[in-house]
């Protein structure tokens, strides 16, 4: 069973979305329901971990202040530095 729905968006956005949806060979309405359906399904929610990665879950030790986001950035500006 469909029911019709009525949105309010931006008119930008809806002339964006419906040029993908006519590239896609979709429906806008067919690509909003899958987008939905997506967020709202049981899977997507609860992600699996694949047994190699659960692994190495444990296998680095960091300390408790390590920043993650400073190492990375480092590294980032390290290898895109010209």
């Amino acid at each position: 069973m469909t029911t019709k729905l009525t949105l309010t968006i931006d008119d930008s956005v809806i002339l964006i979305a419906k040029k993908y949806a006519k590239q896609k060979g979709k429906s806008l309405s067919d690509i909003i329901e899958n987008y939905l359906m997506s967020l709202t399904s049981k899977e997507s929610k609860e992600e699996k971990i694949s047994p190699k990665i659960l692994e190495l879950i444990g296998v680095i030790k960091l300390p408790n202040n390590f920043d993650y986001k400073k190492e990375l950035a480092k590294a980032l500006t390290k290898k895109y530095k010209k």
